[in-house]
């Protein structure tokens, strides 16, 4: 039977919410060169796997953080993920933006938190976790306790392991990319001679260089 990280990897490929392109690679906004582009908002079209995510999601917060005041999401990717989390559960729900709003309350948070509330962050991505531990610092600093995050998906950098160790915050993932490239494998959207490539690029991706690039949207 499959593990949970191998199942949601392969339906991820499936609808293209993760492109694996060892030969072709793509830029990211960051300039960085990768074999890999992920966009966990495709999966919101999806009915079942949507659901499949939010079931998941819900499942490993009981079982990790029973103690659960509210739900955070991380804008914009996980909005709506934490907005479908936090009904499941019956939960009071916020969300936290990237930045301050520049007009009105100029609000970090939007929605209502009480200090001294217990809070379970929703990532749909964790890269190298700079702008999920962000939120939870924005959480910590309206005076409420972060007890763990739960993401879709990670690439599982390095520097991103360091991060959420430094800051003490528990991660939890769905899946992540050491099982994406199991699954890629398995499934025939990669070949043998890819895997090396790809495992070369995670070990420090903002000096991989392959021979060529395409942008990313």
């Amino acid at each position: 039977m499959k593990h949970l990280d191998l199942i949601l990897a392969e339906k991820l490929l499936k609808i293209s919410a993760i492109k694996l392109q060892p030969d072709n690679p793509f830029t990211w906004a960051s300039g960085w060169n990768s074999p890999i582009y992920t966009d966990n908002r495709k999966t919101l079209s999806y009915p079942d796997v949507r659901n499949f995510i939010k079931v998941e999601l819900s499942r490993i917060i009981l079982e990790n953080f029973g103690d659960v005041d509210a739900i955070a999401g991380v804008a914009t990717g996980a909005i709506a993920q934490g907005a479908l989390v936090s009904d499941t559960l019956g939960l009071p729900y916020v969300y936290v933006r990237s930045t301050p709003k520049d007009h009105g309350l100029e609000n970090l948070i939007e929605g209502d938190l009480r200090p001294g509330q217990k809070v379970v962050v929703i990532e749909d991505l964790v890269s190298t976790g700079g702008s999920s531990l962000k939120a939870v610092e924005a959480i910590r600093n309206a005076g409420c306790e972060v007890i763990g995050m739960v993401a879709i998906f990670s690439y599982e950098f390095p520097v991103a392991t360091k991060r959420f160790k430094d800051a003490n915050v528990n991660l939890i993932t769905l899946s992540n990319y050491s099982a994406l490239i199991t699954a890629a494998l398995e499934s025939g959207f990669i070949h043998e001679n890819d895997v090396d490539t790809l495992k070369e690029w995670r070990k420090d991706p903002s000096l991989w260089t392959p021979a060529a690039s395409t942008e990313a949207e």
